[in-house]
C-alpha cells in the first residue's frame, strides 16, 4: 500500500465506489443479491395472548375467638404472596377486626 493516498482514493476507501476499480490485486467486491426479501415470520408479528398469570398463594389456617380459653373457631386466610411471614402478619391483622385472640394453626401453599 502506498503511504500517500490521493483523496479519490481515500474516498473509495472510506465509502467504498460506486463502480469497482480495476486494481491487480485486490478481489472484486461482491454486492449482496437485491431478490431476498427478508419478512417478519407470523409468528413474531401475532401477539401472543397472555394466559392468566400465576399467582402465588398460601393458605393460612387460624384459630380465633374473643373470649380467652373460650370457645374459638378456625377460619382461613388465602394471601397471594410466597413469604410465609407476610402471610401469616395479613391472615392475622385481618382476623384481629372482628376477633380479640388470634392463634396461627398452620401456613400451607396452594
Amino acid at each position: 500500500m502506498t503511504p500517500e493516498l490521493t483523496e479519490e482514493e481515500m474516498r473509495r476507501a472510506l465509502f467504498g465506489a460506486d463502480e469497482p476499480v480495476a486494481q491487480g490485486n485486490a478481489p472484486p467486491v461482491q454486492k449482496p443479491p437485491t431478490d431476498i426479501v427478508i419478512a417478519q415470520s407470523a409468528k413474531v408479528a401475532e401477539k401472543k395472548k397472555v394466559a392468566k398469570a400465576f399467582t402465588p398463594r398460601l393458605k393460612v389456617t387460624l384459630r380465633v375467638g374473643n373470649e380467652f380459653e373460650g370457645k374459638t373457631h378456625e377460619i382461613v386466610h388465602e394471601a397471594d404472596t410466597l413469604s410465609t411471614l407476610l402471610a401469616e402478619q395479613e391472615a392475622t391483622r385481618v382476623a384481629r377486626k372482628k376477633f380479640r385472640f388470634v392463634e396461627v394453626v398452620s401456613i400451607k401453599s396452594m
